[in-house]
Formats: structure tokens, C-alpha cells, sequence
């Protein structure tokens, strides 16, 4: 990927703060340099009135804490974190892309939020959401080409990443709202199991599905992250907030890859499969053993059942303001609202057994076939030239529906040169050997990135 950084990736960046080799105040002010420089072109975050000053003031408040004790710094010290703005952060006004009043979508600081800053971390500023983190875009670009989308629901977040802003940002997922636009914009994007991270403090698109992920430049990064924010996290390094955690996931034995033939993978556009074939060989040739699983042949009974399920909890999770300020939501967000008041409480309970069976289906397909991670591509193809639309979903709705963790990876470039992504998926609470299997595939594309993986 061509590199639009501004910061070092986050493994380098927080090791050099938490070893005093950087200093915190130094960090906020390129960041927000590279902020002032670059974000009036990519606008990726939420525009704040005295982010310098506010910053500052955190960092240096942060560095004053004197050296650090004998457990060391934690593993985020001074890190600036770009926060999706449907996440509550104190002192800065939630406003989820909307033209509702601030005060009325107000509440307590997220719990990802305590634990970021438990970690060290500092709050670099908003990031732009598609309107309520459905599909009404937001104004951000894509970093590689301003005509094109960044992708949704977590633009702004993969944006900020993409654009060497921050090296870190918070996002969410719903059905594709963070892999769709790692995939865009050329960053890694994860998302973990569905209930790994709590969603206190987060507004609410549609609950059964809702899930906090992050952006970083690289695995390595994703796994830092993940030692500060993952519930009972298992790989390098401690819990929430503990020090010196490892970035690196521990090596294992190579993991048996499916791909999930069938009318599921026939949603990717030609591009996006010529790609991900050139892919499946390069993986080939370097000792993975790929399968093709069948699997999904009522592919379009299982998205009918996911919007069942998201058009209804949207339509609930938005009752009380949509009756108040019902005027003020834009025309997507309205129609999904409404197609979510039609839909009665037995076709939704129609849809939720619809989707155990569903689960259980795709977990026996796994485990008969004999495969550790599912691969297929992140999106239907490169970002759209088109920035009233936030893209598909439609190759991140099964996993997601499954509740599954997954990551892109970025995955050579199309014909127009835009970034294109490889996702890889692992089992329910499998998040650890995932960003292992990760860290090795990730060689593999890189690799093989001189050579033209993807390229066309």
C-alpha cells in the first residue's frame, strides 16, 4: 500500500513513549499538525475547536505523572486515538453524524473510552460516522482518492488511520462497518467476537449485532490494542490497561484455511475474486493448506433474516428520539427506521431462531471440514467513485451475523490503484488465534506485495 503516514505504526509509537525515547506533548503536536495539514481534505474527524489546546493540556498532565513505576508505563501511554462519534467521550459532545441536539444523545463516557485512557491513551478527537452508524454518509474521503468512499459506518476512523493522523482509532461494526472500510482506505481492521468488549456508553444501532473494533496500520498493532480493550484477553502481555504487553501473538501451528464456496462468494464483484484467487495462491505456495468449504446456499434467506433482525432494533433503539426529532434524521436512516416499525415482534423472533440455526450450520461446516479460519474477500471490490454511498455489506453480513471475529488485512490494489482487503475469520471467541493466523498471512501478502499480489 502506498503510505499516506504521518505517525509510525502503533507498536513503534507507543514503545518509543512508554520508553521516554518520545514524549507526549511531542506526539500530540504532529498529530496535530498532521491533523491542521491533512483533514481538511480527508475529513475524517469531527471538527473541535481548541483540539490543540485541550490536547496539550491532557498530554502534559500525562507526562507530569513523573517516571514510571516498576510495572512500567501501560501499553498505550501517550498514544492519540482517533473515537468514533457514536462513542461517548467526556468533554466532547456526542453527536453520531446527526443534526439531533448533542445534550440529547449526552451520557456516560464509554467503557472502551475508560479503558483506553486506563491504558495510557489520549483522546486525539471525534471521528466521523455515517449518520447514527447506518448508511447516511458522512463528509469524509477516502485518503487514497478524495472522489471515492472510505467505506461505513466507521469512516472517519479508518480514514484517520489511513491518513497517518493517528495510529490507532476506535470503530464499530453492525454488519460491515468496520471491515468495509479497512478494506477501502488500506489499513487492518478488526473486529472482535460479538460481546468481547463492552458496549457501555456506545449509542446503539441494532444490539444483537453491535460490536467495538479498531484500525491500525498493521497486525501488530491491532494485538497492542487488543492486550488494553479485549475482555480475558489470552495472547502477549496482560488485561485491560496492564503494562508492557508483547504486540506480537504468539507463533502456533499454521492454521487450515476455507473459502466458502457458493452463492455467498458469488457476491464479489470480478475484480475483488481475481484478487482473492491470486491471494488463495500466494498462500498456497507458502505452505497453507486451503479447502473449499460449500456452504450457504440459502445465502439470500440468511440477509433477508439479518435485516429482520437490524431494521427492528434499529427502529427500537431509535423510538424516543425519532419520535421527537423525527424531522431532523436523514432520508436512509428514516427508511431504515421505518421499515423497522413494520416488522412485528413474531417475525422477529421468527428471525432470531432463524439465525442460532444459522450459527450452528456455518460452526458444524467449519468443524466438518476440518478448517481453523474461513478467507474471503473484505468487500464486493475497491472503494466506489461515489460518495453518497457507503458501499456493501454484503461480504462482512454472515460473519457478522454469527457474532464471528474478523480482520482485513490490505491485499495488493486494483486496477484504479485503490486499496483492496483480505478477510480472515476465525470461530466465536477465538479472537487471539485469529490475529496469530493473522500476523503469518500478513507476512505472506507483504511478501509478496513487490512481486504484484492482487495487482492487476
Amino acid at each position: 500500500m502506498t503510505t499516506l503516514l504521518g505517525h509510525r505504526p502503533l507498536v513503534q509509537e507507543a514503545a518509543a513513549l512508554r520508553s521516554g525515547a518520545d514524549d507526549p506533548v511531542d506526539a500530540v503536536r504532529r498529530t496535530c499538525d498532521r491533523i491542521d495539514a491533512v483533514d481538511p481534505q480527508v475529513r475524517a474527524f469531527v471538527p473541535e475547536h481548541g483540539r490543540r489546546t485541550r490536547l496539550l493540556e491532557a498530554a502534559r498532565e500525562l507526562a507530569a505523572a513523573g517516571p514510571p513505576g516498576p510495572a512500567g508505563r501501560p501499553a498505550l501511554y501517550g498514544v492519540p486515538v482517533g473515537i468514533k462519534d457514536i462513542v461517548r467521550v467526556d468533554g466532547l459532545p456526542t453527536r453520531a453524524g446527526s443534526a439531533l441536539p448533542p445534550e440529547v444523545l449526552a451520557g456516560a463516557q464509554a467503557a472502551v473510552v475508560d479503558r483506553l485512557r486506563a491504558a495510557g491513551a489520549l483522546v486525539a478527537g471525534k471521528t466521523v460516522t455515517a449518520e447514527f452508524a447506518v448508511t447516511a454518509p458522512g463528509p469524509t474521503r477516502n485518503p487514497h482518492h478524495p472522489a471515492h468512499t472510505p467505506g461505513g459506518s466507521s469512516s472517519g476512523s479508518a480514514a484517520a488511520v489511513a491518513a497517518g493522523m493517528v495510529p490507532l482509532a476506535i470503530g464499530t461494526q453492525t454488519v460491515g462497518s468496520m471491515i468495509r472500510p479497512a478494506a477501502f482506505c488500506g489499513v487492518v481492521g478488526f473486529k472482535p467476537t460479538y460481546g468481547r468488549i463492552p458496549l457501555d456508553g456506545v449509542i446503539p444501532n441494532a444490539l444483537s449485532f453491535d460490536t467495538l473494533g479498531w484500525y491500525a496500520t498493521d497486525v501488530a498493532g491491532v494485538a497492542l490494542a487488543a492486550s488494553a480493550l479485549l475482555d480475558g484477553w489470552r495472547g502477549g502481555g496482560g488485561g485491560p490497561g496492564r503494562p508492557e504487553p508483547d504486540p506480537r501473538p504468539g507463533r502456533a501451528s499454521r492454521p487450515v484455511l476455507g473459502v466458502p464456496v457458493g452463492p455467498y462468494l458469488e457476491r464479489a464483484g470480478e475484480e475483488a475474486l481475481r484478487a482473492f484467487k491470486e491471494q488463495l495462491g500466494l498462500l498456497g505456495a507458502a505452505g497453507y493448506e486451503v479447502r473449499e468449504v460449500p456452504v450457504m446456499d440459502d445465502f439470500d434467506a440468511v440477509v433477508e433474516q439479518l435485516f429482520t433482525m437490524n431494521r427492528y432494533e434499529v427502529a427500537r433503539a431509535h423510538a424516543d428520539w425519532f419520535a421527537r426529532f423525527g424531522d431532523r434524521y436523514r432520508e436512509q436512516t428514516t427508511a431504515a427506521i421505518r421499515q423497522g416499525q413494520a416488522i412485528g415482534d413474531a417475525a422477529y423472533e421468527a428471525a432470531r431462531r432463524r439465525r442460532a440455526a444459522f450459527r450452528a450450520e456455518l460452526a458444524a461446516a467449519s468443524s466438518g471440514a476440518g478448517i481453523d479460519l474461513w478467507l474471503a474477500p473484505a468487500a464486493t471490490g475497491p472503494a466506489p467513485a461515489d460518495l453518497t454511498t457507503t458501499g456493501t455489506s454484503i461480504m462482512c453480513l454472515p460473519w457478522s451475523n454469527a457474532g464471528l471475529p474478523s480482520l482485513s488485512l490490505p491485499a495488493g490494489r486494483a486496477a484504479d490503484g485503490l486499496p483492496l482487503g483480505l478477510q480472515l475469520i476465525a470461530a466465536e471467541g477465538a479472537d487471539e488465534a485469529l490475529l496469530d493466523a493473522a500476523t503469518g498471512i500478513e507476512r505472506v501478502l507483504n511478501g509478496a506485495e513487490g512481486e504484484g499480489a492482487g495487482r492487476h
